[in-house]
């Protein structure tokens, strides 16, 4: 999921790269000056200020403006990007060729989709004076971001004007920090939404929110330790069952042991995916995507499989285009994944982006085109539901089981609070 904010403040996935087969070095001077100047995203809330080899990024809504993230130019080979950027904290985007003048498309490493910017006269006038670290004006970013990005109000059947004209009187000057951080998570709680977030590194608390009755088995085996326990010691246990009982030999490991294979039987593999990221310890999904591919290779390459188990029933989510990846050596044709939109309109709901779709195209390294089951679970989250999705069009049928999955499928647009607080916030329909 690109724009994501998932491991920036809840042990998730980011838009990291460190390395890889494509090569970095800072430039000073590059022919794309046609970029210098104030862009403002379609969607997403940014504004960016390109100058030279410096980008400065603005998260802006109607009524505030919080400093982003910095970033610096650099160059880089390939037909897909004209100028590649990457930030302080080696998130990296780019540009893509063509566009004009006026309207550009930009690209995070990790994402399935692009976001469009547009080029502004200057920065809005919100950007004159960022937007000061009070507890109101704290509280006053949070709930405008959520405003005008969340995507699942009508759905979840919420009147957020409602529960922010509540609350709002209850910010005070010199409210404590610990007070105002319970605030506004009774107010995004209810939604048991898992791609919401809040992280106060000062006060050592984090938010995550989750489906209500899907994180039983969590709470059963890691007790007050939640995900980050069940993530060390839980869920082994649970993939312990399914080896003794079903298995035949040990799992091989690939990817920084984010994915697993062995054999039920003598000609039916399993696929195990526990997440969608950190899949090289160098970091970045540059690095991840080679170290993928390779597994993939290896798993495919003179198997004489007659049928594919893939489990996700935990599955943490990550990146989408890994899950595209491998979506591809088991395609037989080319169809439509999925599309994404983002909301476009900071009031009305009902306007989004140009929907950016997502194929599926059979790759041409190791596969495999036989009978797949796949086994979903209520811990299938994020691009663990849109792997789901990426299944669904593929010829011949992928047959389900399980339970219902998290049911998150959006990108995750990470924010920041004046006062150095985190925040996440759905923002993209899948």
């Amino acid at each position: 999921m690109g724009l994501r904010a998932r491991q920036a403040f809840y042990a998730s996935t980011c838009l990291v790269i460190a390395g890889g087969s494509v090569l970095f070095a800072p430039v000073t001077a590059f022919g794309a000056d046609s970029l210098d100047g104030i862009w403002r995203s379609q969607g997403y809330g940014y504004v960016f200020n390109f100058q030279g080899s410096a980008l400065k990024a603005f998260e802006v809504t109607r009524t505030t403006c919080v400093p982003g993230f910095t970033a610096t130019r650099f160059a880089t080979a390939g037909p897909d990007r004209e100028v590649t950027f990457t930030t302080t904290d080696r998130d990296v985007f780019f540009v893509r060729p063509g566009g004009d003048a006026a309207h550009r498309t930009l690209h995070f490493d990790g994402s399935a989709s692009d976001m469009r910017i547009d080029r502004l006269p200057r920065l809005p006038p919100v950007c004159d004076h960022p937007t000061p670290d009070t507890p109101l004006d704290n509280f006053e970013v949070f709930t405008q971001t959520w405003a005008e990005n969340y995507i699942s109000f009508d759905l979840k059947h919420v009147n957020w004007d409602s529960i922010v004209s509540l609350n709002r009187a209850k910010v005070a000057p010199g409210m404590p920090a610990a007070q105002l951080y319970d605030l506004l998570e009774a107010m995004i709680k209810p939604f048991g939404d898992a791609h919401t977030f809040i992280y106060a590194p000062k006060l050592k608390r984090r938010f995550r929110g989750i489906r209500p009755g899907t994180d039983r088995v969590v709470n059963e085996l890691a007790g007050k330790g939640g995900f980050d326990k069940f993530q060390e010691s839980g869920m082994r246990k649970l993939f312990a069952i399914t080896n003794k009982a079903y298995l035949h030999g040990p799992l091989r490991k690939f990817c920084n042991e984010q994915i697993e294979y062995g054999h039920i039987g003598g000609d039916t593999g399993y696929l195990r995916i526990v997440s969608f990221s950190g899949y090289s310890k160098q970091g970045g999904f540059a690095t991840g995507s080679i170290a993928l591919k390779s597994a993939l290779d290896e798993i495919f390459s003179g198997s004489a499989l007659k049928a594919l188990v893939i489990d996700v029933r935990i599955n943490f989510g990550g990146d989408d285009p890994y899950g595209l990846e491998i979506a591809s050596r088991l395609a037989t044709g080319d169809y439509i994944a999925y599309a994404k939109q983002a909301r476009l309109d900071p009031v009305d709901h009902d306007q989004w982006t140009e929907r950016d779709q997502s194929i599926v195209r059979p790759s041409s390294r190791p596969g495999f085109r036989g009978p797949v089951v796949e086994l979903t679970g209520p811990l299938t989250i994020s691009a663990g539901e849109t792997f789901t999705q990426a299944l669904m069009g593929r010829m011949p049928r992928v047959i389900r089981i399980g339970e219902n999955t998290q049911g998150v499928f959006s990108d995750v647009l990470g924010r920041r609070f004046p006062n150095g607080w985190r925040f996440a916030v759905p923002t993209k329909s899948t």
